[in-house]
């Protein structure tokens, strides 16, 4: 039963930085207005991030937030939105506990984009340890490390407690986050042969499709610096974040939710053209600056956005092939793609923001076939050219070889590749061609001729960028 003089609670997964600059800025704000009929309580599924849990837990979950404008212009914040911050321990009993309290009414969840360990027909792959390995735990009355094993515990503790409905809300840059999220969580529920369990999730939650952007770097020991110069707080959780900050969510809560939309959420019926738009000219746009400027020697985003030869291989990606099929006269865009183009190119040449390539170029076998591949099948399905598009993957597949050879100054992260693979792809006597015929990056698209063609002209002109860069 509801305890009317407590606020409702949203349980989050995964308390790291994009969380913390972006949801619980929205609800801090809300709050600040006035509105305290909802909190924030928040942990990690995984026992990372440990020191800047406990600073959280330390200053009783408030924390610094330091925006900057593409002018440079710096402000603070302390935010205070997040009232319960979980310590990770083994069995999540934190996290269930919270998440069986007829308080909780919406879990949200941000895990990146690999975590969620879905082929190109949204189908579970099992072909991850991870996987099985929850499902071996959670037969066995553990708890899992994935999203998936997550959710089925506190869904589970949640299900006995009879603690009602709960809506389950994706945080990450994954097109139809919320459709796909709830089909993977099914097919694990299927996979584990919980009937009882699957069909009160099926009744008793939902999964709105949501759209979240606000550029936010790894913290450095530089922002705690300036947060104190600033501020005079010496605070072990501060983090920054550029100025601008958007978050549009389909408007289907099973178990009520905050007013969001008074402090600048964006509540609609469909996200899927703010998604598209966010995904193709945004995600895809930031991975081509990631692996070309890594390609040349650079270690921030603004450094290759100021490239003359880099920012032309982002814009003539979107000017050419993505806004033609994004903004049709049979469907035409609500969005100003121009516009937009525009202010994500403005946003990432931003030199206060200091993000890094190695954070940005992470999990390209994830975002080929979610950022990328999309808009080469649907310019391929029309007939037309993929030459701009196309020197996408082309950089991504330079950049491979670089890390197969060992020359990627920093560590690559990829949850979603299989080194054994990668390898395999740079030794093949057509690296081309082996890229190509990969189904993990291309789907229905593996072998196509079309692809080939249009990757070995990138890949051409991909070299001679970097020869007359290396000069």
């Amino acid at each position: 039963m509801q305890d009317t003089s407590k606020p409702l609670v949203m349980l989050h997964l995964g308390l790291g930085s994009f969380h913390r600059a972006h949801q619980a800025v929205y609800l801090h704000q809300l709050q600040q207005s006035g509105d305290t009929r909802w909190s924030l309580a928040g942990g990690n599924i995984r026992p990372d991030m440990a020191e800047t849990i406990e600073a959280l837990i330390a200053q009783d979950g408030a924390y610094t937030l330091e925006t900057v404008t593409p002018q440079g212009e710096r402000t603070y914040t302390r935010i205070t939105s997040i009232h319960t911050v979980v310590r990770h321990d083994p069995m999540l009993s934190g996290l269930i506990r919270l998440g069986a309290d007829p308080q909780t009414r919406i879990i949200s969840f941000t895990v990146t984009e690999a975590g969620y360990y879905l082929d190109a027909k949204d189908r579970l792959d099992l072909g991850f340890a991870d996987l099985q390995a929850d499902l071996d735990a959670i037969r066995a009355g553990r708890a899992g490390s994935t999203i998936y094993g997550a959710l089925t515990a506190i869904l589970k503790a949640r299900m006995q407690a009879k603690a009602g409905a709960v809506t389950l809300l994706n945080c990450d840059n994954l097109r139809h986050n919320g459709d796909r999220s709830r089909s993977g969580l099914l097919q694990f529920l299927e996979l584990l042969g919980d009937t009882e369990l699957l069909d009160w999730v099926k009744a008793h939650t939902s999964s709105p499709n949501a759209m979240v952007d606000r550029i936010t770097p790894r913290p450095t020991a530089e922002v705690r610096a300036r947060v104190k110069a600033a501020t005079g707080v010496d605070d072990a959780a501060a983090l920054m974040g550029e100025s601008f900050i958007q978050w549009v969510i389909e408007d289907n809560f099973i178990a009520g939710r905050p007013e969001w939309e008074t402090v600048g959420v964006e509540m609609v019926q469909s996200v899927q053209a703010y998604e598209e738009a966010k995904i193709r000219l945004l995600n895809a746009t930031h991975s081509c600056i990631a692996w070309a400027g890594t390609l040349i020697g650079y270690t921030y985003i603004h450094e290759g956005t100021h490239d003359a030869d880099i920012r032309k291989f982002a814009y003539d990606y979107v000017t050419d092939d993505v806004i033609p099929v994004l903004d049709t006269p049979e469907h035409p865009c609500p969005i100003n793609l121009a516009q937009y183009r525009d202010v994500v190119l403005d946003r990432f040449g931003n030199p206060a923001i200091a993000d890094t390539n190695q954070r940005v170029a992470m999990d390209g076998f994830s975002k080929i076939p979610g950022f990328i591949a999309p808009t080469i099948r649907e310019r391929l399905a029309r007939g037309e050219s993929i030459d701009s598009v196309a020197i996408l993957p082309a950089l991504f597949l330079a950049y491979l070889q670089r890390w197969h050879a060992g020359q990627i100054h920093y560590t690559y992260q990829d949850q979603a590749m299989e080194p054994a693979v990668a390898h395999a792809i740079c030794d093949a006597a057509d690296p081309i061609a082996a890229f190509c015929a990969d189904a993990t990056l291309w789907g229905p698209q593996a072998q196509d001729q079309r692809l080939v063609a249009a990757l070995r002209g990138a890949y051409a002109r991909v070299q001679t960028f970097i020869q007359r860069k290396s000069a």
